[in-house]
């Protein structure tokens, strides 16, 4: 398109006359009227010559416009589409590289620290409810006839809750123990063990020792009503199955049931006639595969109750998983908590036994006999810091040792003398003969002192005086005096 370029009037005039003058100089002059004819044609088409240009400019601006603007859109959206695929490239992968859009690697950078705190989350959640614990024992123990002895053990054990079924909550517990040396217990001919603690695997010599899996059980816990409102549940209903110590879960004591911090001597820990009287039935290394039911009733919280019921693999061969349920122990209890000396709280216990798989006190008779017996178990705090404890047990079948026995005692908090975290303890017991094995003394009488001293949290010292007369019901024997030292180490 050729363009046109305006011109102002005064420029057109004098371009009109010099027109003029050069006509003038080849033809006659023209008159002056004609001359101003001409000059008024002239200044008329110079005037649309000029409107017409500026129309010729308006419209090629219009023109071109449009053409610009479509340009710089269409640029822009290959600039976009362009980055679009880069995003795209780079979200496809995990990696992050400094050559990618800035947008991505902030994008990578913040769902890596959203994954890592998830994770971390998820562990916190799946470790909500795992309880676990170890602790060692060491005892030193001296006797004018035994000499003295040391032995050590440790226990560790894991709690771990499984993932809830609807109402139902649920846990598998495992237990591991370790030790060697047997203390004074192989040493010294008695009814009652002086040292609890003393553990070594009974396949292994005295140089070795070795970790077992003492206790490994499952246990659910199910409200009643079925279908009622948990939250609300005042009863309940509890399944256990596995590897177990049946002590765990039958003849409990308050003051009287943990060697490790509280008396030694095993006719203090648990009933005599199951523990040192060997009714419970377990394996050499005191523990037996079975099962259990408990019904838990809290409708009065001041005096919640529980009825239980245990079924243990019995015998030589029952406790070690051979014919575990051909004849196994049934032990039933049924508990309660109630509140005197002002509301102060106390748990009662009675309960029975029966094992077929049972031995006679003679060893030469080999084949197991049937063995029952029932027992009761208190203790009831009657002070800020004094708890009273007893047992009792009583065998109603069975050719045994001793055939009833009676322990009683006291645990004595130190704020008295102001030291709350220590504990002094006092015990005595009698371990009845039976009439087929001894009817001439009267029994075996135990007594046992400690002193439970904490020097922090974990680390605790306790010595300790036992005093048996009548060791092994023999009335004209030398009664045992045994000092002892416990060190024990909990985390």
């Amino acid at each position: 398109m050729r363009r046109t370029f305006p011109l102002s009037t005064p420029k057109a005039l004098a371009l009109g006359a010099a027109l003029l003058c050069a006509t003038a100089g080849a033809q006659a002059a023209p008159s002056q009227a004609e001359l101003i004819k001409l000059l008024e044609k002239l200044s008329q088409r110079v005037e649309r010559l000029e409107q017409r240009n500026t129309e010729l400019e308006r419209e090629l601006r219009t023109a071109h416009a449009p053409q610009s603007a479509a340009s710089n859109v269409e640029e822009r959206v290959q600039v976009l589409e362009k980055q679009q695929e880069s995003l795209a490239r780079s979200l496809e992968t995990d990696a992050i590289s400094e050559k990618e859009p800035e947008l991505t690697m902030r994008l990578k950078a913040i769902e890596s620290q959203a994954q890592g705190m998830l994770a971390a989350a998820r562990k916190v959640d799946a470790l909500d409810g795992i309880s676990a614990g170890l602790s060692l024992t060491t005892v030193v123990q001296k006797n004018a006839k035994a000499g003295s002895q040391l032995n050590y053990r440790g226990d560790g054990y894991v709690s771990l809750p499984l993932e809830a079924i609807g109402d139902i909550k649920h846990k598998v517990f495992a237990q591991f123990r370790l030790g060697q040396g047997s203390g004074l217990n192989e040493h010294l001919s008695t009814y009652s063990a002086p040292n609890a603690t003393a553990f070594r695997l009974a396949s292994l010599p005295n140089d070795d020792s070795a970790a077992m899996l003492a206790q490994a059980w499952y246990q659910a816990d199910i409200p009643l009503p079925f279908g009622g409102f948990a939250p609300r549940s005042k009863e309940r209903l509890e399944v256990n199955f596995g590897k177990m110590d049946p002590f765990v879960f039958f003849d409990q004591n308050g003051a009287a049931g943990d060697e490790t911090r509280q008396f030694m001597n095993a006719a203090f820990v648990h009933n005599p006639l199951l523990d040192a009287g060997h009714d419970i039935g377990v394996d050499g290394n005191g523990f037996a595969p079975g099962m259990r039911l408990s019904y838990y009733n809290v409708q009065d919280k001041q005096q919640p109750w529980r009825l239980s019921l245990g079924v243990f693999g019995a015998g030589k061969r029952g406790a070690n998983y051979e014919h575990s349920l051909a004849q196994p122990m049934v032990m039933v209890q049924a508990e309660t908590e109630q509140r005197f000396f002002g509301g102060l709280a106390g748990n009662y216990r009675v309960y029975a036994w029966r094992n077929p798989q049972a031995a006679h006190f003679d060893e030469s008779i080999v084949e197991p006999e049937v063995h029952t017996g029932w027992g009761i178990s208190a203790d009831q705090r009657v002070g800020d810091g004094v708890t009273l404890f007893g047992r009792y047990g009583h065998q109603v079948k069975g050719n045994v040792r001793f055939n009833r026995a009676l322990t009683l005692g006291a645990e004595l908090n130190g704020s008295y003398w102001d030291r709350g975290a220590d504990s002094l303890g006092l015990a005595f017991g009698l371990l009845k003969n039976s009439r087929s094995f001894n009817d001439a003394g009267s029994g075996e009488q135990v007594a046992e002192l400690y002193y439970r001293y904490r020097i922090n949290k974990q680390f605790e010292l306790s010595p300790n005086i036992q005093y048996i007369g009548h060791p092994g019901g023999e009335r004209g024997a030398d009664a045992m005096r045994i000092l002892g030292v416990r060190a024990q180490l909990t985390y």
